[in-house]
């Protein structure tokens, strides 16, 4: 049965006022002489539409991730690295949001996997009083923007639960502007900051608990330089069990003497989808071409990099894991992927590539820059094993009976010595990892915050 066409909605005003109607100005000029819109420039220089009527928390997410000139570290189309839609779906894959929506949890859990700063409330958590608070810190400051989910029926609109961005405040009137991401709907409008409450303090069904609000703010530095974790591939699901729960398990029942042994056990049993997942993981920032002057920024980019690969290379744990796949005949230029490590293991690389024709994503790659005698070095199979183990929990190893390689082993895990960059991305590919693990069991919306 086809569906009438529509052309969008007229704004029931009240309560809301329409940002270009001419009360809508005169509220817009009264917050810009109070300075409570110096968010608002920096959002609506990235204010998008939704792409679909579902995707209101990734419009919205992405146009805030933008807004706060946070770097993806990965391609959107062609050489350039931008926030997407599309590139959101780490924690629910993008047709169940299509499909369904997605809850406020989630949007919470992608924002953290993101690299951003976050800061996420239900209205059973916060007062209007804190909420008042913190719409006004976001609306005075361009490095801080807020993201709310409410119920439009509350405004007297069309639809349910619904995610945008906070773009501003008037203190006087007491309204907050919002930045509407589903322009084919309904334009950007001041509403009553109580009725924004109000809609907030509403139960989303497909949870059963509170809606509310975020603060998203910048890093200090960009998350994860050279490594990432992604359930994009349907891999996730598997290969997260395997390393949560199935790796402290086999490492606590066997006898292992050595590190290499441990190695051994770990990489022997690797589920046959390894490949696919490792190749998210390492989704490299690397040069797309290398025929172009890189700016001084991009060089200053791939510098830190190479001083990160540096770092990992030095570890000890990675002199392990070097000699280790080196015994069982592993090559950088196959995938990353244990090739001959037990039974499984000669299945499991079965990608091999030629110099001609090696993987961008995948193979290790010594690219010389335009007018430069330095070479840039990229990730190979052994740094990136070794950032994977390097990411599990310290109790994951706990399990071990011979207690004097117990504590070599944790000792080679132990980041106290490490420099403060290794450190960040150990801490980053952590986090990302309890993240995901936490989307996985369907917990996300009972702990909003991020990962210790």
């Amino acid at each position: 049965m086809s569906t009438a066409s529509l052309y969008r909605r007229f704004l029931p005003s009240p309560p809301a006022i329409d940002f270009a109607s001419v009360e809508g100005k005169r509220i817009f000029n009264e917050a810009l002489q109070k300075g409570t819109m110096e968010g608002f420039f920096r959002l609506i220089s990235y204010f998008q539409t939704q792409s679909e009527p579902a995707y209101c928390g990734l419009a919205s997410l992405s146009m805030v991730l933008n807004s706060l000139s946070i770097d993806p570290g990965r391609k959107w189309k062609g050489p350039w690295r931008w926030f997407d839609e599309s590139m959101l779906e780490c924690c629910e894959p993008l047709e169940i949001v299509k499909d369904k929506g997605i809850t406020f949890g989630k949007v919470v859990c992608l924002a953290h996997s993101s690299g951003a700063k976050v800061q996420a409330f239900r209205t059973t958590q916060s007062t209007i009083h804190d909420f008042r608070k913190y719409v006004f810190k976001c609306s005075t400051s361009d490095n801080c923007h807020m993201i709310s989910t409410y119920h439009r029926g509350v405004f007297k609109q069309t639809g349910t639960g619904h995610f945008s961005p906070i773009g501003g405040y008037n203190a006087e009137r007491d309204m907050a502007l919002i930045l509407d991401v589903a322009r084919f709907k309904y334009p950007p409008h001041w509403v009553p900051l109580n009725l924004l409450w109000d809609a907030m303090n509403s139960i989303d069904q497909s949870t059963g608990r509170h809606r509310g609000f975020m603060l998203i703010s910048r890093p200090h530095r960009e998350p994860g330089l050279l490594y990432t974790l992604s359930c994009k591939d349907e891999s996730w699901t598997s290969i997260a069990k395997y390393l949560k729960e199935d790796v402290p398990l086999l490492v606590s029942s066997q006898h292992v003497d050595t590190i290499e042994r441990i190695l051994d056990v770990v990489f022997k049993s690797l589920p046959s989808n390894f490949n696919q997942f490792i190749r998210w993981m390492a989704e490299i920032r690397r040069t797309e071409d290398i025929n172009q002057n890189l700016s001084s920024e991009e060089e200053s980019r791939l510098d830190l990099k190479q001083e990160l690969l540096k770092q990992v290379q030095e570890t000890e744990l990675f002199k392990h894991v070097e000699k280790f796949l080196f015994s069982v005949g592993y090559e950088d230029n196959k995938a990353y992927v244990l090739a001959k490590a037990g039974s499984q293991g000669s299945e499991i690389l079965s990608e091999t590539e030629s110099d001609e024709s090696c993987c961008p994503e995948t193979c290790v790659k010594c690219i010389k820059g335009v007018g430069e005698d330095k070479v840039k070095a990229y990730p190979s199979g052994n740094d990136v094993f070794t950032a994977l183990l390097l990411a599990l929990p310290p109790q994951t190893w706990s399990g071990i009976k011979d207690q004097s390689l117990l504590q070599e082993m944790k000792q080679l895990i132990s980041m106290v010595s490490f420099p403060t960059l290794l450190q960040q991305e150990v801490l980053h590919l952590r986090r990302q990892l309890q993240l995901l693990k936490r989307c996985q069991e369907n917990k996300e919306d009972e702990d909003l915050s991020a990962p210790a």
